[in-house]
């Protein structure tokens, strides 16, 4: 489930979608892992997205909120750039620092945390056709 509580199928990247310090300058990898993806949005138009950016503990909550949405975005803005559609793109959010995957104790920890996680969902119009065919 995602932050949402929604069924989703939460998508990994095997170079992680992850930012330095304050940065939310895709790295080259995360790049390469983007456009990878975008090949299966483009294949599967009907197919719904949702991008959560995340930050370390290390701030102020407000400047924290500030780059997990502008890490968010950079990630919407470079799938938009692939030809993904923006009606695929359902919710671009910044999540600031909840929700860690690691410890902020350690500065390892800490990198993990600065991340962008993404999330399929059918699309309504994948569940009505669903639907109408099991109703067959």
């Amino acid at each position: 489930t995602d932050a949402n509580g929604l069924q989703a199928v939460k998508v990994t990247f095997d170079s992680g979608i992850l930012f330095g310090f304050n940065s939310s300058t895709l790295s080259n990898s995360a790049k390469t892992s983007l456009s990878d993806f975008s090949k299966i949005l483009n294949e599967n138009p009907t197919m719904d997205i949702t991008i959560y950016g995340y930050t370390d503990n290390v701030g102020t909550f407000e400047a924290n909120q500030s780059v997990s949405n502008k890490r968010a975005q950079a990630v919407e803005s470079y799938l938009k750039s692939m030809r993904v559609s923006s009606s695929q793109l359902k919710e671009v959010v910044g999540k600031g620092w909840e929700d860690p995957v690691a410890s902020n104790d350690t500065e390892a920890g800490r990198a993990q945390n600065r991340r962008v996680e993404v999330f399929m969902y059918a699309s309504e119009k994948m569940i009505q056709e669903a639907e109408a065919e099991a109703n067959k």
